[in-house]
């Protein structure tokens, strides 16, 4: 199969978790297919993946535009309507009524990482609908700038991820590197409650596990856990924020996005596990595994190989993430009713039933930046995103000349 219909069939049939199998009422991302007591939890950032998805859906041609504004539509509707906690949104909801469903005991409201996630579909499409539905992109505007993300901020040197009316501030604050970076962006360039610098210079940067330095298979990491940490690290965030020529610091971010691609494939390469199948197949990440969901990486390898995280590698190792998705698309079984299952396990012969909305949304989004860049496009587009980006302290090629 020639590259273009393969990955056009890697992505049609992706987004259609996020079209078919979305929540009848709410038209937003359940949270995963494959487990009946989970058909009315819809999640937030999932949704926020899933609306980038759908953009990549109506500019291929995969589905009708005015279907997709419809679906925006009705995901509008359910946000507004839903209980909010300073203005941000849990990281579960009901999909019919929109009521917050507990991510744990003490996490019964606000999720800001979640809310990033969400605010950055929604920010992608306000750009993608400014042009032919300005009232859609209205209402997203309202939604976008009713965020509290000071709100979200005990000290003005801490974002922290979760505030909630009946427990107040999580223990839980943005420190280190992960894939919360999109929500300091974000914030720092809101323009009705944004935070202070302080909170990314001296909270995100200044923590222990932020800087590395080291290497792995000879490959230096600037940023991060031993060995990179899973593959969704460079994903999430990066679905929007263009990495290319993104530097802070003296920290490039595409750079850094590429090695930890690079480590964890030479890591699947050399297989000290001993796992069947790797090498041809590689991507360590948070997905499904035999013995439950877990966030796989070089320093927690179980043998479970995510087709999200090589798929979604696309912009960072092309030809290592086309070899990956020629091997997997090859094999019938691992084909699931949205595309490519949640992940696999050869070494024990085991095969997901399920799909996710976090893995699956990347895979759509990823890919088709490493095709034309459209959601970096879209997204870097946005004059919050250029805002947030000079107050930290970034340089951009989407920020002009002489800008940081």
């Amino acid at each position: 199969m020639r590259t273009a219909a393969l990955l056009d069939r890697i992505q049609s049939e992706t987004l259609r978790y996020f079209t078919e199998f979305a929540h009848p009422v709410s038209g937003m991302a359940r949270e995963r297919y494959g487990d009946d007591r989970w058909l009315d939890t819809v999640t937030t950032g999932g949704t926020g993946f899933g609306l980038m998805a759908l953009i990549v859906g109506a500019e291929r041609g995969f589905v009708p535009r005015d279907a997709v504004l419809a679906q925006i539509d009705r995901i509008l509707a359910h946000l507004e309507a839903a209980p909010r906690h300073r203005g941000a949104f849990p990281h579960w909801m009901h999909g019919a009524t929109g009521a917050t469903i507990a991510f744990s005991p003490h996490d019964d409201g606000g999720d800001i990482v979640e809310t990033a996630f969400l605010m950055m579909g929604l920010l992608t499409a306000r750009q993608w609908l400014a042009p032919f539905a300005p009232a859609l992109a209205a209402r997203i505007q309202a939604l976008w700038w009713a965020v509290d993300w000071a709100g979200f901020c005990p000290t003005p040197d801490r974002l922290h991820w979760h505030w909630s009316p009946n427990h107040g501030f999580g223990r839980l604050a943005l420190m280190g590197w992960h894939e919360g970076l999109i929500a300091f962006v974000l914030a720092a360039g809101s323009p009705t409650h944004p935070i202070a610098p302080e909170a990314y210079q001296q909270g995100w940067k200044q923590s222990p596990g932020f800087r590395n330095g080291q290497s792995w298979h000879r490959i230096r990491l600037p940023l991060g856990p031993a060995l990179g940490g899973p593959l969704f690290f460079s994903h999430y965030s990066f679905l929007g924020l263009d990495p290319r020529g993104l530097v802070e610091d003296g920290i490039d971010y595409f750079a850094q996005n590429r090695a930890q691609t690079r480590i964890n494939h030479a890591h699947c390469v050399e297989n000290p596990g001993k796992f069947k199948g790797y090498g041809t197949f590689w991507g360590l990440t948070a997905c499904d595994g035999p013995d439950g969901y877990g966030a796989f990486s070089p320093a927690n390898d179980r043998g479970v190989i995510a087709p999200t995280a090589a798929l979604a590698a696309a912009p960072y190792l092309p030809r290592a993430s086309l070899s990956a998705a020629r091997a997997m698309a090859a094999r019938p079984e691992l084909w699931g009713p949205f595309g490519l299952v949640d992940a696999f396990d050869d070494t024990r012969g085991w095969v997901a039933a399920s799909h996710l909305a976090i893995d699956q949304g990347p895979i759509v989004g990823m890919i088709e930046n490493a095709r034309t860049g459209l959601l970096w496009r879209l997204f870097m587009s946005a004059p919050e995103v250029k805002t947030g980006l000079r107050r930290l302290g970034f340089a951009s090629p989407h920020l002009g000349p002489d800008r940081g």
